[in-house]
């Protein structure tokens, strides 16, 4: 059994049609012709309690992004192409409508869909600045109104909703952490006196966790404490959470730069801010309207901006950088026992999905260090493998069937570091297509994993490399590249991404995913997934500060999916030279029947 995970269907479209009717009787009850449901809680969070999962609750949907948009008489779900199909089985699509967001974002399907002179409520605690902005142009443009509630109206009908979350707060020790708290906040108050700000609020709890070296259990599969901090730019920070969730550790290590409060009296906290005139900064990314007005309507002024913390927190020091090497090589030896399982298993043709997850959990837990899995784990199997957020459930649990692709994209939580990894297995024999697009894709993973590039570029102009071979071929992915990594937080971390939407510089320090895949849709599914991280790099002649990767990861790549005559003689050194580290430092931990699969599996290419 999985420890960390569940397979349970949590949700089916049949609550849908009831649940969005009672929502449209609240609408009416109050004078609303509709409201807007986005995936998100206070602190516009990717992964949230279960008690601001609304999105779920109400439609159906469990992916992590998406927005429903209801009604009286239509509703739609904006959903990205990560989740096409998934919101075509979760939701009833007489009821609820999905659309997809490269066709149509939410505010121009509302601008189109709002009847004149309607009234349109919108919930400020989930929404921030620039998406209100968007929000009023779309209300505007139908010549409607916009109105905020004082209480979320999913909320409302919502009976049996869960209480939020109170699991306690703990120190993150020194040895992983890298720096001390009074040394980070010394920095960001650096940063506030840049801009001239008074104060800074800390609406991301990432970001709060990290500035005070503080983990917490609030959300799954990431350690996160729930809460806001108010950091004035001298004196006592004040750090807001449920009283339930705080220890004597927790105070201790936090000492003299921070008060404990109540939650309850964060509000008040705000119109204080406002009573005493003070510039505030509130994240653009996570700072919701409603601490914007609360703030404002006491008198003072918001500078809505990036929170300084952000950037700090993506370039790791040496302590985390040690502590995810370290990570990843403890990661590495329990990938290395799956595959090898899975090697001798599959072809048998008893397994499924689920048993692959459980048995990779499993391998974790045998280090002894797990304290969770970063992710519910992507275990696809034939044309489940084509469905990039895939999650196995009871119901979808599918055989892994022979000469059939196998995709696992899985990651663990050890306190010392955050890992996330893809591995595409052929069981029996592929066909030459599959050789050639998972080619293609190790192509892609290979340029990402080989370039150079000056200090100050972003990841937008690293992403092309990644999709070069798939062009060539008239193929694409509809994901990014990368996203960032956090240590022994989320494990995915901004603002930096290797992405078309991956506009932060990358730096020395940052973490970050390569992982280009390619989707058959109803067949298979690739994707080559490592963690890199961005590092210095002298180039003999050259006039530019520069940077390149340093591969995290060691994990066999299956040598049985690689047609070799697509490959340069560069990139084939490349991957045996990238096997023969992983023999290097994986192999000398495994013995017996897994060793001598490693060995096999590891073998350079020609």
């Amino acid at each position: 059994m999985a420890r960390f995970q569940s397979f349970d269907d949590s949700t089916s479209p049949a609550q849908g049609p009831e649940r969005i009717a009672k929502l449209r009787t609240e609408l009416s009850r109050r004078g609303y012709d509709g409201f807007i449901v986005p995936r998100a809680d206070e602190h516009q969070g990717e992964y949230v309690p279960k008690s601001a999962e609304r999105l779920a609750w109400l439609t159906g949907f469990t992916g992590s992004a998406g927005t429903a948009i209801i009604l009286q008489d239509k509703a739609a779900l904006v959903i990205d192409g990560r989740y096409t199909v998934q919101a075509a089985e979760q939701v009833d699509t007489t009821v609820i409508t999905p659309v997809p967001l490269a066709e149509t974002s939410p505010e121009d399907w509302l601008a189109e869909n709002l009847p004149a002179g309607a009234v349109f409520a919108y919930d400020p605690w989930l929404h921030t600045s620039d998406g209100l902005k968007r929000l009023k142009q779309a209300v505007a443009r139908a010549g409607a109104k916009l109105a905020p509630v004082e209480m979320n109206l999913v909320d409302v009908i919502w009976i049996d909703r869960p209480a939020p979350p109170q699991a306690h707060v703990r120190p993150h020790p020194l040895a992983y952490a890298g720096e001390t708290a009074e040394a980070k906040l010394e920095r960001v108050r650096a940063k506030m006196a840049e801009a001239k700000l008074d104060a800074l609020v800390i609406s991301d709890p990432h970001n709060l966790a990290w500035t005070f070296n503080l983990r917490g259990g609030d959300v799954g599969h990431t350690p996160l404490p729930l809460g806001y901090a108010i950091l004035p730019k001298k004196g006592r920070a004040q750090l807001f959470f449920d009283p339930a969730k705080m220890t004597n550790e927790a105070g201790a290590a936090v000492g003299d730069l921070a008060d404990f409060v109540d939650i309850k009296d964060f509000l008040g906290a705000l119109d204080t801010l406002g009573t005493d005139k003070e510039k505030v900064r509130i994240d653009a990314a996570t700072g919701a309207v409603a601490l914007i007005r609360r703030i404002e309507a006491a008198g003072g002024t918001v500078d809505v901006g990036a929170d300084p913390i952000s950037l700090m927190k993506a370039v790791k020091n040496q302590a985390e950088i040690a502590g995810s090497r370290s990570a990843h090589l403890r990661d590495g030896v329990a990938v290395a026992h799956f595959l090898a399982w899975l090697d001798r298993e599959a072809p048998k043709g008893k397994l499924t999905e689920i048993d692959a997850v459980e048995a990779l959990e499993a391998f974790r837990a045998e280090t002894g260090a797990l304290k969770n899995v970063s992710f519910p784990s992507i275990s696809g199997a034939g044309p489940n493998a084509a469905l990039p957020h895939y999650r196995v459930t009871k119901s979808s649990n599918r055989p892994i069937a022979i000469n059939q692709i196998f995709l696992i994209d899985s990651g663990a939580q050890y306190e010392d570091g955050t890992t996330d990894i893809t591995r595409t297995i052929i069981v029996g024999e592929p066909t030459a297509e599959m050789k050639d697009r998972f080619t293609r894709v190790l192509k892609g993973h290979i340029a990402i994993a080989r370039c150079v590039f000056p200090k100050g570029t972003s990841g937008a102009q690293i992403d092309s490399f990644a999709r070069q071979p798939l062009w060539e071929a008239g193929l694409d992915f509809d994901h990014g590249t990368g996203h960032g990594i956090g240590s022994y937080l989320s494990v995915h971390e901004g603002p930096q991404r290797i992405a078309k939407t991956g506009t932060t510089a990358l730096e020395a320090g940052m973490m970050l995913s390569n992982e280009p895949g390619f989707y058959k849709k109803g067949d298979y599914g690739i994707r080559i997934e490592n963690l890199i991280l961005v590092e210095p790099r002298t180039i003999p002649g050259g006039d530019r500060e520069m940077f390149g990767f340093e591969t995290l990861t060691f994990s066999p790549i299956d040598l049985r999916l690689i047609e070799p005559s697509l490959l340069t003689a560069d990139e084939v050194a490349w991957l045996d030279n990238y096997h023969a580290q992983v023999r290097e430092k994986i192999g000398p931990q495994l013995s017996g029947e897994t060793r001598d699969w490693f060995e096999q599996a590891t073998r350079p290419l020609n």
